[in-house]
């Protein structure tokens, strides 16, 4: 005789609060009554401090949230709304979330809002947007190193040899052709380094030795005027990359960093933070593997800010905001981090621009330990 196994009665609080997404409760007159652990996060703030507020002190002034309430109460129906900005300057930053707001039936005037963050999704569209844009930019630089490098070497050779029969004033015309052959000429070279490629070698690499020895690189030259802060998790599990790849995608952004700065400030900062983030999937392009992106690597700066208009598109070839700047380094940092499985993204504001890298770890046995042994001390000693 069988005996059926019977059901599991799970706490509806522990259901709740296993959910990844933002659920809030409130009441007949939209005082916060229960949170979840993930609205805890997401409003930086205890469920037992929520319950002290009334829905509109957490969400912007005339935001859409407080109309979907009231309509959900007059029609006892469910309401959703799709991207709706929940920043307010006690929360700044992206946050764009999807509400999915529904009654309470068994206490009448009460209302259910669970929130979507569609920040992350929004960045992965994007990262795929750039690796498009990256791929781009390859066939163009194949097309012109074959056929703008040849010709410029023969005008550069003809308008030297101009300049030997050329008079004063005409030699300067000849000099100013060989000058501009050489810009194109290295201009194009850059852009042949998006035409390669061949498979990356990888190996563990402690990203804080990545990290010190680009910001030693940084204060020997155009970074000497700026101080740095770092902020980093010392448990940190190694990145499988190429470390010298690794090193010009961050000297790229300290160096962007440091000119919108710029050479006269005198308060000029830039952080650089590591951390753990789990919870953070990409699906991979044409597969239905999804990688984990738990390292988060930061680069922060006091500068200015970029123009809200060019965020989007700043890792587009060809995008800059310097007047003399080729628009190349964020789309090559882009192609990189995107050639090692990881995104970057840029958040900004005035006195506050972050360039975010999310990366995989390095998943091999005793790597943690291995990573601790060539730390921060081996580094120490590099010439």
């Amino acid at each position: 005789m069988s005996v059926e196994a019977a059901p599991i009665a799970f706490p509806s609080e522990a259901v709740i609060n296993a959910l990844p997404l933002p659920v809030i409760v409130v009441d007949g007159h939209s005082r916060v009554v229960d949170a979840n652990v993930s609205a805890e996060a997401f409003f930086e703030a205890s469920v037992t401090l929520l319950q002290r507020h009334h829905l509109r002190d957490l969400v912007p002034f005339g935001s859409p949230l407080l109309t979907l309430v009231e309509q959900v109460r007059d029609r006892g129906a469910p309401v959703n709304e799709y991207r709706v900005d929940l920043s307010t300057p006690r929360n700044p930053g992206d946050r764009i979330v999807d509400l999915h707001v529904a009654p309470l039936p068994e206490k009448p005037g009460h209302v259910v809002i669970m929130l979507q963050e569609r920040t992350i999704a929004d960045k992965m569209d994007r990262q795929l947007t750039h690796r498009g844009a990256a791929r781009s930019v390859i066939a163009l630089a194949s097309m012109l190193a074959h056929e703008i490098k040849n010709p410029l070497s023969g005008i550069r050779g003809a308008a030297q040899l101009l300049e030997q029969v050329a008079s004063d004033e005409d030699r300067a015309l000849t000099r100013l052709i060989c000058d501009e052959a050489d810009r194109i000429v290295k201009l194009v070279d850059r852009m042949e380094v998006f035409a390669d490629e061949r498979p990356v070698e990888r190996e563990p690499v402690n990203i804080h030795v990545v990290l010190e020895h680009v910001k030693r690189l940084a204060q020997s030259g155009f970074a000497r005027h700026i101080k740095f802060v770092e902020e980093y998790d010392p448990s940190l599990p190694p990145v499988l990359a190429n470390r010298d790849q690794l090193i010009q995608v961050f000297l790229n952004l300290v160096k962007n960093a440091a000119e919108a700065i710029g050479e006269n400030a005198i308060d000029g900062e830039i952080h650089m933070t590591t951390a753990f983030r789990p919870g953070v999937r990409l699906s991979l392009p044409g597969s239905k593997t999804r990688v984990s992106l738990p390292l988060e690597f930061c680069i922060k700066d006091n500068g200015p800010g970029v123009p809200s208009d060019l965020v989007p598109h700043l890792f587009d070839p060809f995008v800059t905001t310097k007047p003399s700047g080729s628009g190349l380094g964020l789309a090559l940092v882009a192609k990189i981090i995107g050639d090692h499985g990881g995104i970057v993204e840029c958040e900004s504001q005035a006195r506050h621009t972050t360039f975010r890298v999310l990366m995989p770890m390095f998943a091999g046995a005793d790597a943690a330990a291995r990573a601790s042994m060539s730390g921060l001390a081996s580094e120490a000693g590099e010439p």
